[in-house]
């Protein structure tokens, strides 16, 4: 069975930094695209970054383009978010997904974490 539990998330204000972690198992994580997405109540799901299997290869929403970082470890099945210059825009919930192909559409992606929530205060 499949697991993927994000972690990492809070309160913070805004220009603070957070890192964000995502942890996968029962799934080969070395062959898995991850991505990052986030939800804001009212919202749609929103793509925010994805970085390929060997890690060579990141690609990023414009919104964080510059601010967010994906980085992943896969002896460590774990894949990181880190985020700066937090904005009170960038409060929402913050999830990781799994997917097997190097894609923006959440669809694509076919393992998902229950999220964590990022509230930016001003």
């Amino acid at each position: 069975q499949v697991h993927v539990v994000e972690s990492g998330g809070g309160l913070v204000q805004a220009g603070d930094s957070l890192r964000l972690s995502c942890a996968a198992s029962g799934l080969t994580f070395s062959r898995h695209t991850m991505g990052w997405f986030r939800q804001a109540p009212g919202k749609e799901r929103e793509f925010l970054g994805r970085i390929s299997w060997r890690s060579s290869s990141t690609y990023y929403a414009d919104s964080v383009k510059g601010r967010f970082t994906i980085v992943r470890d896969n002896p460590k099945n774990t894949v990181y978010l880190h985020t700066n210059s937090l904005k009170p825009e960038d409060t929402a919930v913050y999830y990781c997904a799994a997917g097997s192909m190097f894609d923006t559409d959440p669809a694509t992606y076919a393992y998902w974490g229950r999220g964590t929530q990022v509230t930016v205060s001003s």
